[in-house]
């Protein structure tokens, strides 16, 4: 929500300083902000919505050209608009622009955000099996920036992913194609242009992300884990399955049921410390917990399972496609009512403790107590798929607007478990729960490349990983199978090690494909002590620290 993005420290935020407070974004959207927005041409926004993405622009502008503005006299900022493409380093460094000027620098930082990849060998080979049927595939890819002429209008679709990218993509094939939405009749209904295309839609868990929380509720912040904690943790390597998942779910199904028993008394059997005293001692699996959640929830929607969040729809078969439709919209609907509904405030209270486990988690990554194949299998990809799934899904509207669209029949839902496959000249998609088969002639893989910096066609990134300046690992699996490439190598101060272990002096990394950067987090939120204005606040200085000692060596040089 817009009152929950900042890009400015205040007294939350743990460091040096100096703290400078701002407006977030709703405050400054309704204030200084609202005359550039309507030059613009854009809506302010309330605390609560959900503002898009233009809206937010104009913010980090506007934040970028005040901080400019607040710099000394002799502090001059001066941006080149325009790609990087090399850095060489001696006895200072230089970095070459796509124009061919080149800066000379005493200090660089590579404030690096989400880099594009190289399609996988899979992907390739399918995107050249494709080419050669006169197919249409589209492999995993920031939708923006994805060509999708190729899609015609009134084709079936095959779409695999259901999360972010999906919603991108729904959007630029609907609205984009010029079609558009009203509400007269008391419901959304979409108005086609005839341009759209018939999306296929399914993926592992066959439904969409969880619309944004639509509320908040005063004293359900952040707070400190209570189980998942550095203390039980401790200094040792761990095995993720059996020493951190137990206490992720546990820290979880704490957090929904103090608030359920603490908020919402009445739809609860026992006393909160009787319920406490057997979560404390148990674990979420465990026959006593469950029976104690059978007699004292009564409701079934007010129970945490984490499985069934997970996959809503494990284990279900469908007779026929009207039947999968039927699950999905009640899922969507039910969905959309629970995540604006103050008394479901337990889901709240997950989100919260997702955000503390996130950065618990991103601790023990940094401190080296999980492997490679722990953190890319168990963190990389199925925690952070769960948090994505519960925690960071559409705005309420994106899922009416596919609701509407599942109306006027370009959405159609595909199922769980989606396989795809080429066969025939065609694209084949399955999903077990379903007992039919989609042909199509195109199929599009509807989620971000999975970060591999070593597969990078970044020209600057390849040049340092080639000439050993930055360092990243090929990932090998305890089964000798390859995961790719790791993040950038970065020491604790967020210097870059080098291939041969040493640290770079005037280099330094942050952003999400670094290791250790607190870069990955997203917006920082207000009175939360952000791990990013945190971490920035440390390399600020210390850039500052070593521009005042390489001034001082010059002026005693210029002296002597």
């Amino acid at each position: 929500m817009a009152s929950d993005v900042t890009i400015f420290t205040d007294e939350s935020v743990v460091c040096e300083g100096p703290i400078v407070p701002g407006p977030d974004l709703a405050t400054w959207a309704n204030g200084v902000g609202a005359t550039l927005l309507e030059e613009a041409g854009l809506e302010t926004t309330g605390p609560m919505d959900f503002p898009p993405r233009l809206l937010q622009a104009e913010y980090l502008s506007w934040v970028w050209d005040r901080v400019v503005r607040s710099l000394p006299a002799g502090v001059t900022v001066t941006t080149h608009l325009e790609r990087a493409v090399s850095l060489t380093s001696g006895w200072g460094n230089r970095v070459e622009l796509a124009s061919g000027e080149v800066l000379e620098a005493d200090l660089v930082v590579l404030a690096l955000g989400y880099l594009d990849r190289v399609p996988t060998a899979d992907e390739a080979a399918l995107a050249d099996s494709a080419s050669s049927a006169g197919l249409t595939y589209i492999p995993p890819g920031y939708t923006a920036d994805v060509d999708l002429s190729e899609l015609r209008p009134a084709e079936p679709v095959i779409v695999r992913g259901f999360g972010q990218a999906f919603v991108d993509l729904m959007v630029l094939l609907t609205e984009g194609r010029g079609g558009w939405y009203d509400g007269c009749s008391g419901r959304l209904e979409y108005n086609p242009s005839g341009s759209e295309p018939i999306l296929y839609v399914g993926s592992r868990r066959g439904v969409p992300y969880h619309a944004k929380l639509g509320y908040t509720v005063p004293g359900t912040t952040p707070v400190p884990t209570r189980y998942l904690t550095a203390e039980a943790l401790g200094t040792e390597p761990l095995d993720f399955v059996t020493q951190v998942q137990p206490l992720v779910e546990k820290e979880l199904t704490f957090a929904h049921y103090q608030q359920l028993f603490l908020a919402h008394p009445e739809r609860t059997a026992w006393p909160w410390q009787q319920f406490f005293g057997v979560l404390d001692r148990t674990l979420p699996s465990s026959p006593e917990f469950i029976a104690a959640v059978n007699e004292a929830v009564p409701a079934v929607e007010d129970r945490f399972v984490l499985a069934a969040i997970d996959r809503p729809l494990a284990g279900l078969t469908f007779d026929d496609p009207e039947s999968l439709d039927r699950e999905l919209v009640r899922l969507i609907e039910d969905d959309l009512l629970r995540r604006a509904d103050p008394t479901f405030s337990a889901d709240l209270a997950v989100f919260n403790a997702l955000l503390s486990v996130y950065s618990v988690l991103s601790v023990a990554i940094t401190a080296g107590l999980l492997s490679d194949e722990d953190r890319v299998r168990h963190v990389e990809t199925e925690w952070h798929g769960f948090f994505s799934f519960v925690a960071s899904g559409p705005p309420p509207r994106r899922l009416e607007e596919l609701l509407a669209l599942h109306r006027a029949g370009l959405v159609r839902f595909a199922g769980p478990s989606l396989e795809v496959a080429l066969r025939n000249d065609r694209f084949v998609a399955s999903s077990p729960a379903l007992p039919r088969e989609i042909e199509a002639r195109a199929f599009v893989e509807a989620r971000l490349p999975r970060p591999d910096v070593l597969a990078t066609p970044d020209p600057l990134l390849k040049g340092l990983l080639e000439s050993g300046l930055l360092a990243a690992d090929e990932l090998i699996a305890s089964d000798g199978t390859s995961l790719g490439g790791g993040q950038l190598k970065a020491d604790g101060e967020c210097r870059a090690i080098k291939a041969d272990g040493s640290v770079h002096p005037s280099l330094f990394l942050l952003g999400p494909s670094v290791s250790g950067s607190a870069g990955s987090s997203g917006f920082s939120r207000p009175h939360f002590n952000g791990p990013g204005f945190r971490q920035n606040d440390a390399v600020a200085r210390q850039l500052l620290q070593l521009v005042a000692v390489q001034s001082e060596k010059a002026g005693r040089r210029h002296a002597s």
